[in-house]
């Protein structure tokens, strides 16, 4: 069994207790249920293109940054330049809650992708509630099908989705109703990392969707060569979150690259 399988088997045991505990005509009374959403595909496209991530930990970094808040880290991000927020809300992998969002979300203006292992339509709707603007649809984890189907829902609701994917295979999982394409340089399963790899994935994809470089995106030279190679987005968690001050280390990095 890989990691991926064991977060999907776990997800679905927490799935079932959210169930239970409130349903979804209790989320749609949430506080963030009516509200207007952005658009993290426009935000991608005219700013930065960075979606910088509030990550705490993962399955293979162990913990990676404990000690900052969420608000603090992801104002910065806003303040110096992100195109969109990325929030784990994954608890028992990566350490993160819905919380981390619903703290932040009325005192930031761009768009928050929430980044989780979307593997029902409950979930679509938690993420609504949570004031969530855009999910994470993973291609490893979902049927072609499934994609489709939970692209639509997000949309019913007012959301865009970000679908990720790591293989050639996984091509499949496109459909034009898609918003944004998130090439994953880190391989799922083994978590080793090629961006050459990325390249080659990205130009086989339809001209004119926006697409987003995921992980492994270590230094200045890591993004200016995705940029060059016609990546719109970049989304970017470990390189800033593994710093102690993860707000200093984005303003630095947003200060040394050209956009």
């Amino acid at each position: 069994m890989t990691i991926l399988d064991k977060i999907i088997e776990r997800k679905k045991e927490e799935i079932a207790v959210s169930k239970a505990k409130i349903s979804i005509d209790g989320l749609k009374n949430s506080e963030f249920f009516g509200r207007q959403n952005l658009s993290l595909k426009e935000s991608v496209q005219n700013k930065s293109g960075i979606i910088a991530e509030f990550k705490r930990k993962s399955p293979s970094k162990g913990i990676i940054n404990d000690k900052v808040q969420p608000l603090e880290v992801v104002s910065a991000y806003e303040n110096f330049g992100a195109s969109g927020i990325s929030i784990l809300t994954d608890t028992d992998f990566f350490g993160g809650s819905f919380d981390d969002i619903l703290k932040v979300r009325n005192h930031i203006n761009i768009p928050v992708l929430r980044k989780d292992f979307m593997v029902d339509e409950y979930q679509f709707y938690e993420a609504k509630s949570i004031g969530a603007d855009a999910v994470l649809l993973i291609a490893a984890c979902l049927s072609p099908g499934q994609v489709l189907e939970f692209t639509q829902l997000a949309h019913q609701l007012g959301m865009e989705t970000l679908l990720e994917i790591h293989t050639e295979d996984e091509l499949k999982h496109f459909n034009a109703e898609i918003d944004l394409v998130g090439i994953n340089n880190r391989n799922l399963k083994d978590f080793k990392v090629d961006l050459q790899h990325s390249v080659l994935l990205k130009d086989q994809l339809p001209k004119g969707v926006v697409s987003v470089a995921e992980s492994g995106i270590y230094n200045v030279e890591d993004f200016k060569y995705l940029k060059e190679k016609g990546f719109d987005g970049f989304l970017m968690g470990e390189y800033f979150m593994k710093n102690e001050d993860p707000a200093g280390k984005f303003a630095e990095f947003a200060s040394n690259i050209t956009v």
